[in-house]
């Protein structure tokens, strides 16, 4: 059955739908239409609320106040109060906190449609006169980064009145003033728009505590309470509710600025008169500015400070102003940018939605593509000082988890290059600038503020061999030459780091193509040996160098690159393959694979500064800890995906590959975890099916104390292996990986907007969106200004793609294609369908474009530069 996208009863109990821009926080919209998870203040704050702030709506006639309710449905079990809350009189025994405002008059049901960025509800109330829907947003719009990095949630009301007479309607929004010291609550009009700003006048501009709130409408006939009667216990809601059901609108309530215990609320009401059978629509923005930053990573709070030195303390105490501070002053601006430019902005949302969703994608495919585009406005994003996105691993509940985009696993993420490239190049600039360091090397971790000194841990093979990967991917998509130039010495020297002399965990010091040193990982532990997963990283990354060097012309790095990749291709397809899948070459009972490595660096990720052997050498077992050894990695074969997302060619024979592709979902993938073992996180249990890391057939020697997280199934992984595998035909397979993932995220079970792992909104899972460009089939690079499509499976279609400096959509109806540039624009001198004949004709807006073919492309005798609005049109004869 066709995926609706529609949560209703319990499948709304998990939803925190977010609603802000990227690296600029946001609000949960919950699955009844409450507002959850203020994710503002510059940090995670899961489950907290800011005191009763929500949405309410009234209506009367002529005589009377007929119905007024909060607009959000049922507060859903269980109703014993939350474990967790220190403070008397809520919690746990008290019964579910009054912020939900689960006591209020509310809907009987709603429905909740999350096609994210845009999501809509319906309530419904037999007893409500009249029809109420929201639909709620932030701007998410290809190529304008900015645009899409308002710190706000947008809101737009619509009411139908459904009887036979005229009534009045009034839709309120209660904002709490979150602040401390001498709280102020103001109303301002001004330029048509009406907002009240919430701050205090106590607040330190400096401060990375300071900021505002505003909640604005360019309702045309507004009323207004700058402040909730202030009273005792529950005094302000119980005032507040007697003033709803007063007829009219709000009469304005004042008071001078004070220090309280209990929150200060304020309110405003827009009031629309709706004649029978007759619809409106009320707008909201709810914005917000917090404009300095700090690194709160719990190293610092963990009794783990030791770890630096006091030029390391000092950098870490200092703040920085977040982007979006430096777009716009308050949130009064902001607020006011957002309702100028309403228009504009969600029409680029809702083109994007649009033509995001009517993509032939199988539902559980779009399902994770769109959802999962949502991680870059949570709270696992940043965008510092000066734009550049800044990422954690996830979030906890209330820090950041994992900090300083860390390259093994934002290695996984394929969202930005292509929705947002600049941002990507940025991303690359700042590691090649912070993170690198003289002998070659990338930490893997980037400290904060931009600028402190390096983090002193090991580099991580997966993430320096994905950062050269993903540059080369970055310059595709670009077409930048002079972009890479910039770079080149030092992805060159990222490379060569490999064998260098100052390498003391000796990656591959002979220079065989083949990693076998000491290898850290994204998996938080060191291999030793080669692997076919590290090694197939480097040689990705090998080849990705070789051909930026021939484009630069450095012919004798090049041609280095090339010969060495050319004997790791040879031993990875040989030595490393064992008839069914690749695997890691080690003898787990040799003690002295750790030798060479004992006497030199000591700091390990656990047990730090203790033996080496004592880390990785179990004395019981007389056997080697943390390794792969004959198991069946999941990732066994990550490099060919990356090399197949950026048109790198083949590293893994094709048969070898689709061999151990079978091998991994015939080991590996579980229909359900009810009898698998898993003393690791769980992400996957009960009848949940999913793929775990790496598994022991039956026969082969498993190491008693095996790679960390085995039998998890986290889901950058799976959606990696899975869409590696749709694209070697295994199409079955494949798909059933990404439904297992997504069948966990149904809003019962967790939050559709929320996949986890080492915490919540985790950035690996942003892999998913490769399935997008899979099934597509998009290939591309802006070099040579060519883009392809060869859609899986063949048939009339239709997607959305996004690359360099427009996007757009691509359809086909049985052999005609017509390709759309919804904005930007994008520059085209071939292109490449899968055309039944050579004999086509091409139009451009209806008029006629010289094309001829050429190697079974599309060519153009003149470069197409396409603008927003064009369409082009290819018919075969």
């Amino acid at each position: 059955m066709k995926h609706t996208f529609n949560y209703s009863d319990d499948h709304q109990s998990a939803i925190s739908f977010p609603l802000g821009g990227i690296g600029s926080g946001c609000i949960g919209l919950a699955g009844n239409g409450h507002l959850n998870d203020w994710e503002i203040f510059n940090r995670p704050a899961k489950g907290r609320y800011n005191g009763l702030t929500h949405f309410a709506i009234k209506v009367e006639d002529s005589e009377q106040v007929l119905d007024a309710r909060i607009l959000q449905g049922d507060q859903l079990p269980p109703f014993t109060g939350e474990m967790g809350r220190p403070s008397f009189y809520e919690g746990f025994g008290w019964g579910p906190l009054r912020e939900t405002l689960a006591g209020m008059p509310h809907f009987r049901s709603n429905t909740f449609n999350g096609t994210y960025p845009i999501a809509k509800i319906e309530f419904d109330d037999p007893q409500f006169p009249g029809l109420v829907s929201v639909e709620a947003f932030n701007p998410l719009i290809p190529h304008q980064p900015d645009n899409s990095s308002i710190p706000a949630a947008f809101f737009s009301y619509e009411v139908t009145n459904d009887q036979d007479r005229p009534l009045d309607y009034y839709i309120t929004g209660v904002v709490g003033n979150p602040y401390t010291g001498r709280t102020r609550n103001r109303f301002i009009h001004q330029q048509g728009n009406s907002s009240l700003t919430l701050d205090s006048v106590d607040r330190d501009p400096d401060d990375v505590a300071s900021g505002d709130l505003c909640l604005a409408t360019d309702a045309e006939d507004v009323s207004y309470q700058e402040y909730l009667y202030r009273g005792e216990w529950f005094d302000a809601l119980e005032v507040y509710w007697k003033d709803t059901l007063h007829k009219g609108p709000f009469i304005q309530r004042t008071y001078e600025p004070a220090d309280r215990t209990i929150r200060d609320h304020a309110l405003m009401s827009a009031h629309i008169r709706l004649e029978p059978g007759e619809s409106r629509t009320v707008r909201f923005v709810l914005s917000w500015n917090h404009p300095n930053n700090k690194n709160t990573w719990g190293r610092m709070t963990a009794g783990r400070s030791t770890d630096y030195t006091e030029e390391e303390l000092t950098w870490m105490s200092k703040s920085w102003k977040n982007y979006y501070a430096v777009l716009w002053e308050d949130s009064l601006d902001s607020s006011s940018y957002a309702l100028r430019n309403w228009d504009t902005l969600y029409a680029g949302t809702k083109a994007y939605t649009d033509m995001l969703f009517a993509s032939t994608l199988p539902d559980a495919a779009l399902d994770a593509v769109s959802a999962n585009v949502s991680i870059l406005k949570s709270p696992t994003v940043w965008r510092l000082e000066d734009g550049t996105l800044y990422g954690w691993e996830g979030v906890g509940v209330s820090e950041g988890s994992c900090e300083g985009s860390c390259t093994h696993v934002w290695g996984y993420a394929q969202v930005l290059p292509f929705l947002f490239p600049s941002l990507a190049r940025g991303m690359r600039e700042a590691e090649y600038r912070y993170n690198w360091a003289e002998d070659g090397s990338l930490t893997f971790r980037l400290m904060l503020p931009m600028g402190a000194p390096r983090w002193h841990f090991r580099p991580a093979v997966d993430g320096q061999m994905a950062t050269v990967m993903k540059t080369y991917r970055e310059w595709k998509i670009c077409g930048d030459d002079a972009w890479l130039k910039k770079l080149w010495p030092r992805v060159k020297a990222s490379v060569a780091f490999a064998w260098s002399a100052d390498n003391v965990d000796q990656w591959d010091p002979e220079r065989s193509g083949v990693i076998s040193g000491r290898q850290h990982h994204t998996l938080d532990m060191e291999l030793f040996g080669a692997n076919a997963w590290l090694s197939g990283m480097y040689l990705g990354a090998l080849k990705a160098a070789a051909e930026m060097a021939e484009a630069l012309a450095d012919r004798q790095a090049a041609e280095e690159f090339s010969m060495v990749f050319s004997r790791g291709v040879e031993i990875l397809n040989t030595r490393l393959f064992n008839g069914e899948y690749f695997i890691q070459d080690i003898d787990l009972s040799d003690r002295g694979i750790l030798d060479p490595y004992a006497s030199k660096d000591q700091y390990n990720l656990v047990n730090e500064g203790g033996s080496l052997y004592d880390v990785y050498y179990s004395d019981e077992h007389q056997e080697l800890k943390y390794q792969m050894g004959q198991g069946v990695a999941l990732d066994q074969m990550l490099g060919q995906w990356h090399a197949d997302i950026y048109g790198l060619g083949s590293i893994f024979e094709e048969e070898k590959c689709k061999t151990a592709l079978r091998s991994i979902y015939k080991y590996n993938f579980r229909e359900h975890m009810r009898d698998s073992y898993n003393p690791c996180r769980i992400y996957c249990l009960n009848d949940e099916a999913g793929i775990v890391i790496c598994s022991w057939p039956e026969g082969v020697e498993r190491p008693a104390i095996p790679v960390p997280y085995s039998q998890e199934t986290m889901h950058g992984f799976e959606y990696a292996a899975a869409d590696l595998m749709i694209r070697r035909g295994l199409y079955e397979e494949g798909l059933s990986i990404v439904s297992g993932i997504r069948d966990r995220y149904d809003g019962y079970k967790r939050n559709p907007w929320n996949e986890i792992e080492c915490g919540s909104n985790y950035a690996r899972s942003m892999a998913s969106y490769a399935l997008l460009l899979t099934f597509s089939g998009f290939s591309y690079d802006a070099r040579t200004h060519h883009i392809s499509f060869d859609p899986i499976p063949s048939g009339d279609c239709s997607f959305l793609w996004s690359f360099s400096t427009g996007w757009g959509g691509v359809s086909r109806i049985e052999e005609d294609w017509t390709i759309t540039v919804t904005g930007g624009g994008l520059k085209l001198k071939t292109l490449g369908l899968p055309c039944s004949s050579d004999d086509v004709t091409v139009e451009l807006n209806s008029e006629l474009v010289h094309s001829y073919i050429e190697s079974g492309k599309i060519s153009f005798s003149d470069t197409l530069k396409l603008e927003s609005g064009d369409v082009l049109t290819i018919v075969s004869k």
